[in-house]
């Protein structure tokens, strides 16, 4: 299947939907990672269909601007390639973004080479950092396509994922915890059977819940897409997992999806894809669909004018009542 990198959509929630495509700067790409600090909307490397950047781009959203031009800044790059990993904002300063996982590469090669599975971006300085961690799980090292989260008390919770650089893909279930107060890793041993985890978005609820949505699950060796309508939840107070049974409508399995919470707690998906049997992309979908997490009921809102096209291994993020999508194949 052909696939098309595109740039930059605007989705709005409220009386009108629509969307805007910017040429040029910067390139097309799929497979980045992005996090909000503030005003500023990140995006940190990604597969341009050429090579692995190592690129930092931002959008200015502290005013209003003209859609068709989009306030694009060019950050610090990286110190390597970079693509389908993951990104949080620290809650400590607001300031500094982690980057937890993926794929690392030697700058403008293509040569996949592992160097370390955290990376500290100060913003305020634009400054790359190696920070030096303590008890790190060794089995995290190579570790790609899944996705953080971060509480206010400073802790990243990364679950599950596959190795990459191995003949033989190898899948975890196991949860990851970075306190970055302390620098310190743990991976605290599970009471509870839970199937490997991949490709998924995962959210996190202000009553410490987090949301686990869509992706692949099964074994070590062998995963298949996960049915929408059970909802993976992971209690970061009681470190346990329950299932939500979601009712309502019925949304097709997907994986590199992306997902957006609302003030009023709905998970907001938009697009991803499913995959063939040789691992590639078969198609992408174009559909936007609302789990509510308190009824635990998904919806398909009425979405007018134009939509977006079939997206996946895209970014999205809410800032205010904008959903805004990059990039993505």
């Amino acid at each position: 299947m052909k696939l098309v990198y595109y740039i930059l959509f605007f989705v709005i929630f409220g009386s009108r939907y629509f969307f805007v495509i910017c040429q040029n700067v910067p390139s097309p790409r799929c497979q980045q990672t992005s996090t909000l600090v503030s005003t500023r909307l990140y995006f940190f490397g990604g597969n341009t269909g050429i090579i692995v950047s190592n690129e930092v781009w931002y959008l200015d959203l502290s005013s209003s601007f003209n859609i068709s031009t989009p306030p694009w800044h060019s950050d610090v790059v990286m110190p390597v390639g970079y693509n389908f990993g993951t990104s949080c904002l620290s809650p400590i300063d607001n300031s500094t973004v982690f980057l937890i996982g993926g794929r690392t590469w030697i700058v403008n090669t293509h040569n996949f080479s592992y160097t370390s599975s955290v990376y500290k971006f100060d913003s305020k300085v634009s400054q790359w950092t190696t920070p030096t961690i303590n008890n790190f799980n060794s089995s995290f090292e190579t570790r790609q396509e899944m996705q953080s989260v971060i509480d206010n008390n400073g802790k990243i919770f990364v679950f599950g994922r596959a190795n990459y650089n191995s003949s033989t893909t190898f899948c975890y279930n196991d949860m990851n915890i970075l306190d970055i107060t302390i620098m310190t890793w743990s991976t605290p041993t599970q009471s509870q059977s839970v199937l490997t985890y991949l490709d998924y978005t995962a959210t996190l609820l202000p009553n410490g819940l987090i949301v686990y949505i869509g992706g692949r699950s099964g074994s070590s060796t062998s995963t298949s897409p996960n049915n929408m309508s059970q909802i993976q939840v992971f209690d970061t107070k009681s470190y346990t997992w329950s299932i939500k049974p979601a009712s309502g409508s019925t949304i097709a399995s997907r994986e590199c999806h992306s997902a957006v919470l609302t003030q009023d707690e709905n998970i907001i998906i938009y697009g991803g894809s499913l995959y063939d049997s040789s691992g590639s992309i078969a198609y992408a979908l174009s559909d936007i669909a609302v789990l509510n997490t308190n009824s635990w009921a998904w919806s398909v809102p009425s979405v007018s004018g134009t939509g977006a096209p079939p997206l996946t291994q895209h970014s999205a993020v809410l800032y205010k009542n904008y959903m805004i999508l990059a990039f993505g194949s």
